[in-house]
């Protein structure tokens, strides 16, 4: 798999002197990808977005009829995928895989279902974290995204963050956004249920469970704005470039 990942900041915000690695970890929902988002473009780093990653792959094996339990069929698939990240012209992040754009399909209530149990497969996992780790060692400023990324994909991260927040609260989230974009047709309620489904799946899968790292900041975000979650965390990120300055 050639993963190339070409989201660049177009943000002229913050700027830091010195470029750092960020971990950001949480449970479905939490809003590590709005909050990633958003720190990538104040500081201008670049964001990588792993759990898009791993819904391409559910994506794809489903559409090919390839089970989770399929290691031999997820080794062939994994092989012949290329994913890259890509901003559109109103600035917004696209994901492309093997040269189709499949941003919103990889959002479906199918995907939804079923990115848990591929996410868990230990051979899936070690093929898309390598791709994660070259990318954040051959680049810096990068803002990263996941379940694991503090305690697995990027464990010396100088910066790690763990959100959490209620399964109601981040049901009534994934709702909105779903509302929004016609990803899904997924009701409130379905939402519910599904996120907790996940958070046991993920919080209790052999390889990689989702956990805060020990030296995360640990932030709940449950009746907090995005706008004051983001200002928590660059808060934390000055003090951090202020006492190794």
């Amino acid at each position: 798999m050639d993963q190339q990942a070409t989201l660049a900041s177009r943000n002229e915000g913050t700027v830091m002197e010195k470029d750092i690695n960020i971990a950001i970890d949480g449970p479905a929902s939490s809003g590590k990808s709005t909050l990633a988002k958003r720190l990538a473009q104040a500081l201008q780093y670049v964001y990588l977005d792993t759990g898009a990653m791993y819904r391409t792959v559910t994506k794809i094996a489903l559409d090919q009829g390839v089970s989770s339990t399929d290691e031999e069929g997820l080794e062939h698939l994994l092989n012949q995928l290329s994913i890259e990240f890509a901003v559109n012209e109103e600035g917004e992040q696209e994901v492309w895989c093997n040269g189709e754009n499949v941003t919103p399909l990889i959002r479906s209530k199918a995907v939804n279902q079923e990115v848990s149990a591929y996410s868990a497969v230990p051979r899936v996992r070690r093929h898309l974290v390598e791709q994660q780790r070259h990318y954040a060692h051959t680049h810096s400023g990068i803002v990263m995204d996941g379940r694991d990324i503090g305690t697995v994909v990027l464990p010396d991260a100088e910066v790690k963050f763990f959100l959490v927040a209620s399964a109601q609260e981040r049901a009534k989230r994934r709702f909105l956004e779903n509302q929004a974009k016609g990803y899904s047709t997924q009701t409130l309620e379905e939402l519910v249920d599904d996120i907790k489904r996940r958070d046991q799946f993920d919080s209790t899968r052999k390889t990689s469970p989702l956990k805060a790292a020990e030296d995360a900041y640990q932030i709940d975000s449950t009746i907090l704005s995005i706008d004051e979650v983001e200002q928590k965390m660059l808060a934390i990120i000055r003090e951090h470039l202020r006492k190794e300055s």
